[in-house]
């Protein structure tokens, strides 16, 4: 399983994520929102592994100060793969950039088999809408969602997901 660090989103932006979800689900496509947990929220995987030592925790709270931080939800984007991934791009702003960076260099000491995709440099910021659909689903889903505008958002707080206890430890909120 994998375990991550993620960045959480204000109320509003929260909402919005999730409206995109219902129309998916509504629509019979893959979705988010059919993800059966309490934990289950949209945000943004800064980084992902296979596993994130909890002593990581208390570094990553120290970080409050950076909160909240502005930005946007732009385009959608399909990742690939045996079965894609329709996410909505995170505008990579400096700020961003840096809190990625910053939150990186902490938790090296902390990760075991850090996914390659989590580095700086390699990262591609987003929230997922919906996973495991077919190539012959994306321009509905895309047409569902109804993704045509941006999403002005806030990042107001920072989770450790332990995907083997299946829980989230809210850092920062």
């Amino acid at each position: 399983m994998a375990h991550s660090i993620e960045l959480l989103l204000d109320d509003r932006a929260d909402a919005a994520v999730r409206e995109l979800w219902r129309a998916l689900d509504e629509a019979g496509l893959p979705s988010q929102q059919r993800v059966r947990s309490d934990t289950n929220r949209p945000h943004i995987t800064l980084i992902a592994a296979e596993r994130i030592s909890p002593d990581v925790d208390t570094g990553l709270a120290e970080l409050d100060d950076l909160f909240p931080l502005p930005t946007t939800l732009g385009a959608p984007v399909v990742f690939g793969g045996g079965r894609l991934t329709l996410a909505r791009l995170v505008i990579p702003s400096e700020a961003v950039l840096a809190l990625h960076r910053r939150i990186y260099e902490l938790c090296q000491p902390y990760v075991w088999n850090l996914f390659s995709h989590s580095a700086p440099g390699h990262w591609t910021p987003h929230v997922t809408l919906g996973r495991r659909l077919t190539p012959a689903q994306i321009g509905e889903a895309l047409a569902r969602a109804g993704i045509s505008s941006d999403i002005e958002a806030g990042i107001v707080g920072l989770r450790r997901w332990d995907s083997d206890a299946r829980t989230e430890h809210v850092l920062i909120s």
